[in-house]
């Protein structure tokens, strides 16, 4: 598949490296170069990611030509961007990165702006360091604006078989405007856990590659296998995916965590999706003694409303947190939730 107008060609089957955060060296070595001699060939990771890009820089060393490296910069001036650049470089082991992202900034960055920003991207496009430009984003104003800039050669934002209308109209604006678009959460941080039916969701765009996050090998290998043998949308798992909407309708969080983090401590981004979680994965961990006190903490808000703020889709997270703990001590008494 090409990426837009980059013409990055890749499978359609991408590895997300922020999980590898939470393995050693040696074990992201080895799932990553799996990863490799299985087809894949696009690798996404962040400045932000703590070791993730030391980790891709150990597994590929020189091998920079025969991979993809995509990484991202939350810097917000262009003093920032130039040190996250630099020391993203070194932890890649690589003197140029295939596409360097803005990561989730909540405005649009355009030369000449405040920020510089991008004026930055421009002149380290010129000395050769970074080869694209591309945007990661929550917002769908923000993502908007920024296809239709004509300024992004790619758009990374959550697409997944839970997705709105809205979502999808973005994906079509982006093919439109020949921006590569990259799906994160296309398992929907977790509420997804069929595979087959998430992959044949995204499948069915042209333009559209996935980014699966991989932390285990045995996550890997399915990924792998639908190398040779990719999941098509049928009749059957449609069905299925117009069930999963009506359960999941309505406000839910997807686990983002850009709320965070929250002042009295709350784990906003697992406990404001508990009561789905218990729904659709039910697991006695959930109940153990660990979540219990993670949830009880929901008690401590202090209605500051900083979590409310900024989200960035607009949910009543407070509310939302207040629900999901009714739900869950419900759960705990025995009683069944509504």
């Amino acid at each position: 598949m090409k990426l837009g107008k980059t013409g990055i060609e890749t499978p359609q089957n991408a590895f997300g490296a922020l999980p590898i955060q939470r393995v050693s060296d040696d074990e992201a070595v080895r799932i990553l170069r799996k990863a490799y001699d299985g087809g894949m060939t696009y690798f996404d990771t962040a400045r932000a990611y703590t070791d993730s890009e030391h980790k891709l820089g150990l597994a590929f060393e020189g091998m920079r030509d025969k991979i993809t490296i995509a990484t991202k910069t939350g810097a917000v001036t262009a003093e920032g961007f130039w040190k996250d650049l630099e020391e993203t470089l070194s932890q890649l082991k690589t003197d140029h990165v295939d596409l360097y992202q803005f990561h989730n900034p909540s405005f649009c960055p355009k030369p000449g702006d405040e920020s510089g920003i991008y004026d930055a991207a421009l002149k380290a496009k010129e000395q050769g360091k970074i080869l694209h430009i591309g945007i990661t984003n929550h917002r769908l104003s923000v993502a908007k604006e920024a296809v239709e800039s004509g300024l992004y050669e790619t758009l990374q934002f959550p697409l997944s078989y839970l997705s709105d209308e809205k979502d999808e109209a973005l994906v079509e604006l982006c093919k439109k405007n020949d921006v590569g678009f990259l799906a994160m959460k296309a398992l929907s941080g977790g509420l997804i856990t069929d595979s087959a039916a998430a992959y044949a969701y995204i499948a069915q765009f042209d333009n559209v590659v996935p980014l699966w996050g991989i932390q285990k090998e045995a996550e890997l290998d399915e990924w792998l296998s639908y190398m040779d043998n990719p999941p098509v949308m049928t009749d059957g798992i449609r069905s299925f995916i117009d069930k999963e909407k009506r359960e999941t309708a309505g406000d839910f969080c997807r686990g983002c965590g850009y709320c965070m983090p929250c002042p009295a401590g709350i784990e906003i981004n697992m406990c404001a999706r508990m009561a789905l979680l218990l729904r659709r994965a039910p697991s006695a961990s959930w109940l153990n003694r660990t979540w219990q006190e993670k949830m009880s903490k929901i008690d401590d808000c202090m209605h500051c409303n900083a979590c409310r703020s900024k989200c960035p889709y607009g949910l009543d997270t407070p509310k939302l947190l207040e629900k999901n703990l009714y739900d869950y001590r419900k759960v705990l008494s025995g009683e069944r939730m509504v």
